[in-house]
């Protein structure tokens, strides 16, 4: 997924330091500061806005917006500390501070992440289990927002289910963040305390370099959104100007008190709120849409306690400064109950919800009291900077290693269940016998295992022949004889490649073809402009097909084949709809497959029934119950099959094959049929299967390719 709908807003690992460490100088760091509520209250707001969007509650279309706060109030808080800890000492302990990140941070994120995995055991499908270990070792390392930055772009990935750490990824943004901001702040003490403007000549190199870096990242943050949202979520570099904002409040002066204060304070939770309730998942976020909060944010933490009149009455109430004292637990529980719930519950219901939400609250304020405030506040790892860090890295340590052996002990199970037989799949139907592909609730058997059907994949994949989405090159690649008597080009999207198999077997049961591929993500080969996943302009798409059209005239093939999924149409800078989308690709394909016809004959394979559930996630968690996978024929037909029919009707040199009777011939689509999985993820097919459909499509091809 791209955007906010993949992310999740955590916690801020940072925000409840500003009660200091009360060891001995120089590790204790800053001196203590008076305890502002209205801070522990706004860690309060964000993190009911994050679990509540999670939990699916209404009125919070755009809780994500919660990350943004912790974002702030982060950045706020971690150079505060700094700040004061140079003007006291004149120099900043690097050692001192990252002992403290250690031993606040790591003890409870490694105790979460420990349990996800026992989570993942229980409740998660197999099929997830291999993820989760990357995820898992990715997130203890802190560098899990890159990951799922490539995941959110990868469109193989793209529907598949979130990862049950992922919420961590906000947390590898802040840690990114520690890890560079203190040597900055220490290198500038270090220049300014060297010449004799020291402490005003200090904050003031520091503001200069806060708000360069800040409005770069902004700047990068408004382009990356636009020209690639799902990794502009994830990525640190977008989200470097929140927590710069935060920095500068630490270093500006800004007392407002009053009248004036309580009027920025209100104005502050207003862009606060509201942002939450009137923003979706379908916004281009962070960008220009992540200021109202991020300003709205800095200005509540300006007001401060400054009048008794101001957001502090409401962040103040006893219910808030709780939940601000285990917000970072509670983020850090929510989301993996959460994702174990709806993984056994098709459709949890708001008491099922509200279940996990507050026993989320419990077991955030038993791992705050059990694990976080012990460790955080423990003398002796107080007096060593040293042993704190090595408990840290301990943390680490056993994380990583969970995951490593997590991995280990259920790759048996996942990898190993693979076998190599081939199953008959379509082969059951030859002989009409649909009966055979009525959904049963058992298979002695399915090929590929779902728990691997990821990888069960068209050669063009491993072969790097298979275009992304932002890519615009032509990949060629060649299957088959050296010197054939028939050439056979593949052209078209990922539901075009995926027929790649079955016309592979047929090349090598004649021995006498040569099959050229041409592919690419998300991109069907006509001569309109179609709208990317964003609703924007696919412009990559029109050049591809450009170049396709004329390596396509090179090959001089015998046979052209193609096929595409469903897509809506872009014209006059908008996205077409309903009747005017429909015909609009009706007389593309018409004009388009008819060019092609003019080079040779062109099979267009209508488009496989689409299930729209996961058919491998499915499968892998109900193994015994394989008939809830199924789904009404009528609804996976609902797609562009009848506009290819449509369209090829009565064209001499177009010829329609449509393999629906071999792929969902029953009222309900099963997804195993002859002991083969059918699809790999909610609308293509396993390769195994598209390979067990090669009879039938030689059979139907026009009779010169025959």
């Amino acid at each position: 997924m791209a955007g906010p709908s993949v992310g999740a807003a955590a916690a801020s690992p940072e925000t409840a330091a500003y009660r200091a460490d009360q060891g001995p100088a120089p590790f204790r760091g800053r001196p203590r500061g008076p305890f502002r509520k209205d801070i522990e209250g706004l860690r309060a707001l964000a993190v009911l806005l994050v679990v509540l969007w999670h939990a699916d509650a209404p009125l919070v279309s755009g809780g994500f917006v919660g990350v943004d706060v912790f974002f702030v109030i982060s950045g706020y808080l971690i150079t505060r500390g700094m700040v004061a800890e140079v003007a006291e000492r004149g120099r900043l302990s690097l050692l001192g501070f990252y002992a403290r990140r250690a031993k606040r941070l790591l003890p409870s994120a490694t105790v979460v992440l420990l349990a996800a995995l026992i989570l993942t055991y229980l409740f998660l499908p197999d099929i997830r289990w291999r993820e989760t270990t990357g995820d898992v070792v990715s997130s203890a390392l802190y560098f899990v927002n890159w990951r799922l930055a490539d995941r959110a772009v990868d469109y193989l990935a793209a529907e598949q289910a979130p990862s049950i750490v992922q919420h961590y990824w906000s947390l590898a943004v802040e840690e990114q963040f520690y890890v560079i901001w203190p040597v900055l702040l220490a290198g500038l003490a270090w220049c300014a305390f060297r010449s004799s403007t020291k402490r005003r000549g200090f904050e003031a190199l520091a503001v200069g370099l806060v708000a360069l870096v800040g409005l770069a990242s902004l700047a990068w943050s408004v382009q990356l959104v636009e020209t690639d949202p799902g990794r502009a979520y994830f990525v640190s570099t977008t989200r470097v100007w929140e927590l710069a904002v935060g920095a500068l409040l630490a270093l500006l002066p800004l007392r407002p008190a009053g009248t004036w204060a309580a009027a920025l304070g209100w104005s502050g939770m207003a862009a606060v709120v509201g942002s939450a309730v009137l923003l979706d998942t379908a916004a281009p976020f962070p960008g220009m849409l992540a200021i109202p909060v991020t300003v709205g944010t800095a200005l509540v933490i300006v007001a401060g306690r400054a009048t008794r009149y101001g957001p502090v009455v409401l962040l103040g109430l006893p219910p808030m400064q709780f939940l601000g004292g285990i917000s970072y637990t509670l983020y850090l529980w929510h989301w993996p109950l959460l994702v174990a719930l709806t993984a056994r519950v098709d459709d949890p219901g708001v008491t099922a919800r509200a279940v996990v939400v507050a026993l989320s609250i419990l077991l955030a304020y038993l791992t705050s009291r059990i694990v976080e405030r012990p460790v955080w506040h423990s003398p002796g790892l107080s007096v060593q900077p040293r042993v704190a860090i090595a408990v840290g890295l301990a943390c680490t340590v056993v994380a990583v290693q969970a995951g490593m052996i997590f991995r280990l002990a259920t790759a048996p199970q996942a990898e190993g269940a693979q076998v190599l037989w081939g199953g008959p799949g379509a082969a059951v139907l030859d002989a009409g016998a649909t009966e055979a592909a009525v959904p049963v609730d058992r298979s002695p058997i399915v090929v590929p295992d779902p728990s691997v059907a990821r990888d069960d994949l068209p050669t063009v994949y491993l072969d790097e022949c298979h275009a992304s989405q932002a890519e615009t090159r032509v990949r060629r690649c060649v299957y088959g004889a050296s010197a054939p008597a028939t050439t056979v080009v593949l052209i078209g999207d990922s539901h075009a490649a995926q027929w790649l198999p079955a016309l592979q077997s047929i090349a090598e049961r004649r021995a006498d073809w040569k099959v050229i591929t041409y592919t690419k993500s998300s991109c069907p080969y006509l001569d309109i402009e179609v709208a990317d996943d964003d609703g924007k302009p696919y412009r990559s798409c029109v050049t591809w097909n450009q170049g396709v059209r004329a390596a396509v005239a090179e090959d001089r093939p015998d046979l052209i084949v193609t096929s595409s999924f469903n897509y809506s149409a872009y014209r006059d800078g908008r996205v077409l709809k309903g009747l005017d989308n429909e015909s609009a690709l009706v007389e593309s394909m018409r004009r388009t497959w008819l060019d092609l016809a003019r080079v040779a004959p062109v099979v267009v394979l209508r488009d496989t029934p689409a299930p729209r559930i996961d058919i491998a996630d499915c499968v892998s968690g109900n193994r015994d119950r394989l008939t809830k996978c199924a789904v009404p024929r009528d609804e996976a037909l609902a797609g562009i099959g009848q506009l290819q029919a449509k369209a090829t009707r009565g064209a001499e040199g177009l010829h329609l094959v449509d393999l629906t009777d071999a792929i969902c011939p029953a009222d309900r689509c099963a997804a195993v049929i002859g002991s083969v999985l059918v699809y790999r993820d909610t609308n293509h097919l396993t390769a195994t299967y598209a390979r067990t459909l090669a009879g039938r499509l030689e059979q139907r091809l026009p009779l010169a390719a025959r």
